[in-house]
């Protein structure tokens, strides 16, 4: 009884020891690469854990490409290892090219990885093409009717193209301006409507894939619809503009007229204000005259009666009420 406690520190002792043991020295592994016909050693298997590459990424890589007729480096795939790629997905890229007779090596692949692509996706889409639907574009035709168009593209990736060529964005802006260019070109938008196919054909003769990292297979314009009369529309703006700036014309004249008018009338008053002021200087003159001895009275009668006779005479005539004779107003 008292050596149970022992024995049992001794077993539980000798299975981590096993399991550290089988950890650094995977023996399970190296036979299922020994029986699948790939070589590498135990040791090669101790270091690549001294290394901080799993040998189990490594080994199922060189495995799956064994089988599938590759003969893969164990250097060259711990190398992409430790620079961040993804082997099994590299790997996995490799078979599916070598079966769809896609030409792609290794160094191509783990470029292509490395840049952030996926390079299986790459390779299934030059197999099976992509269709890239573009949201809606509106031109406007020569005629000043607005068409919105809508795109279907469908594309192959370019594999040579991958690292440094432009992606999804760089398509679309491109078929978009080359949708607005072809419509805009055109000199009736009943054109358009009735061939939309000259649409895909202007716009797939301008090599819109050049410098992308896709081959551009087909360009067909699913949909287009008619807007709004942009013509129409430019006119009733300009007309619009054109009344404003005719009515601020006017109201500028108005307000010259009318401040001409007020500058009349304030002249006017100025004037009657100064017949007033003389005609309140005649008495003081005629007081002064008969002062002087300059002005009898015989001669201030006779001037009373001159008034008096032209008073009569513009009553009778209509001038002194404004009211002419019946011939005058004839």
């Amino acid at each position: 009884m008292e050596g149970l406690p022992f024995l049992i520190i001794v077993g539980i002792a000798s299975l981590v020891g096993l399991w550290i043991l089988f950890y650094f020295i995977p023996v399970g592994l190296w036979f299922s690469a020994l029986v699948s016909g790939v070589k590498v050693s135990l040791i090669q298997l101790v270091l690549m854990r001294w290394r901080k590459v799993p040998p189990e990424v490594i080994v199922t890589a060189m495995i799956a490409s064994s089988k599938a007729g590759l003969k893969l480096n164990r250097d060259e795939l711990e190398a992409h290892f430790l620079a961040g790629g993804r082997v099994q997905l590299v790997v996995n890229a490799l078979i599916s090219a070598d079966k769809a007779n896609i030409p792609l090596d290794f160094k191509s692949a783990t470029a292509i990885d490395l840049a952030g692509r996926d390079v299986l996706e790459a390779v299934q889409m030059s197999v099976n093409p992509k269709v890239i639907n573009t949201p809606p574009v509106a031109a406007v035709a020569k005629d000043g009717i607005q068409l919105i168009a809508k795109a279907r593209v469908t594309v192959r990736a370019n594999i040579k193209q991958l690292v440094g060529g432009a992606g999804e964005e760089t398509i679309l802006a491109r078929i978009g301006e080359g949708v607005v260019s072809s419509i805009g070109s055109a000199v009736s938008h009943k054109s358009v409507l009735e061939n939309p196919d000259s649409i895909s054909k202007v716009v797939l003769a301008k090599g819109l894939d050049a410098g992308t990292a896709f081959e551009i297979l087909s360009i067909d314009i699913a949909d287009i619809d008619v807007g709004i009369n942009i013509g129409a529309k430019l006119q009733m703006d300009q007309a619009n503009a054109d009344k404003n700036i005719a009515q601020a014309r006017a109201e500028e004249r108005r307000a010259m007229a009318v401040a001409l008018e007020q500058e009349m009338k304030a002249k006017a008053q100025e004037a009657r204000a100064k017949v007033i002021e003389a005609e309140a200087e005649v008495p003081k003159a005629m007081a002064e005259a008969f002062r002087n001895g300059n002005l009898g009275i015989m001669d201030y009668y006779k001037m009373e009666n001159i008034k008096a006779d032209t008073g009569m005479r513009d009553s009778i005539s209509g001038k002194g009420t404004g009211k002419g004779t019946e011939g005058e107003k004839k």
